[in-house]
């Protein structure tokens, strides 16, 4: 009985650790996405605009 409880109280306090990382993961992954559109905006406008010391030169 004694083992039950004692694997019944680590399974509780682990449970914790496990929604921490599951929270650490869904902030990382939702951070990624709003950063990718960013990116490839600045991307296509260089792009788009080109640099012009090249030419000057």
């Amino acid at each position: 009985m004694k083992k039950i409880l004692a694997i019944i109280l680590l399974s509780l306090s682990q449970s914790g650790c496990l929604i921490a990382a599951a929270v650490d993961g869904v902030t990382d992954v939702a951070i990624a996405v709003v950063k990718a559109p960013v990116k490839v905006g600045a991307a296509v406008v260089d792009v788009a605009v080109g640099n012009d010391e090249e030419e000057e030169e």
